[in-house]
């Protein structure tokens, strides 16, 4: 891997369906922490930072030695946060995880950043399986990947589309030329962000993950993942 990596994770405290959720802590450890531990795994990360806000997680990302960063208030999404931390650094490659999703697996993410070779600007993973339940879920994602390249992505049920999983690789000057661009119409309308590089002509190249990952949205996830983690570290 010759460009360097850098690993930012936006945190947030903001949430609708359940308040705070980067600070749970049934595990005995955060829900961001669990998250930061997951991407000290990734093959050439240079550096992991916590990128957020709010006093609250920079103190309890310190708590555990992690990295945090305060960054603007004002952002409307984690890559602008993203954009901001990468920012002044010379890190090659930017990749963006989700502060709720502690069981991504690493060898999936070291594949996405491995992908972003010359001509690749931006990345993100893609899983095959969607259930019929997860088809008709509009929170899930769905690609529609051809020939190794995202071309569209939809909340609605896709025949042949694949579940859009929210890890993202950017090059670095590309992270800032995409934080600068003004939001796409389709973007706005299915409240997807990356249909702003679509919109604006940029290929997004599709690595196939291993691993579905599960975000934890709801207090029901929360708990499913808190039973998970206690089966397998008992």
């Amino acid at each position: 891997m010759s460009a360097s990596v850098l690993v930012v994770i936006p945190a947030r405290l903001g949430s609708t369906r359940l308040e705070e959720k980067v600070l749970l802590k049934q595990t005995g450890k955060y829900l961001v922490q669990h998250v930061y531990e997951q991407a000290l795994k990734i093959e050439g990360v240079e550096e992991v930072v916590i990128a957020t806000d709010d006093e609250r997680v920079r103190e309890a990302v310190e708590s555990f030695g992690g990295n945090a960063v305060m960054t603007s208030p004002d952002h409307p999404s984690g890559t602008d946060r993203a954009a901001e931390v990468a920012r002044g650094r010379d890190a090659g490659v930017i990749l963006n995880l989700q502060a709720d999703e502690p069981e991504f697996e690493p060898k999936d993410a070291s594949a996405l950043v491995a992908a972003m070779t010359a001509g690749t600007e931006m990345g993100t993973l893609v899983h095959p399986e969607l259930s019929d339940e997860e088809q008709a879920d509009p929170s899930v994602v769905k690609a529609i990947v051809r020939d190794g390249w995202a071309t569209d992505f939809r909340r609605e049920p896709t025949p042949g589309g694949q579940r859009h999983i929210g890890i993202y690789a950017y090059r670095a000057d590309f992270l800032q030329l995409f934080s600068a661009l003004p939001p796409s119409a389709r973007e706005q309308a299915r409240k997807l962000e990356q249909m702003r590089a679509l919109d604006n002509g940029v290929r997004i190249r599709a690595v196939q993950a291993s691993h579905k990952g599960i975000g934890i949205d709801t207090p029901e996830d929360y708990t499913a993942f808190v039973t998970r983690w206690r089966e397998r570290t008992s």
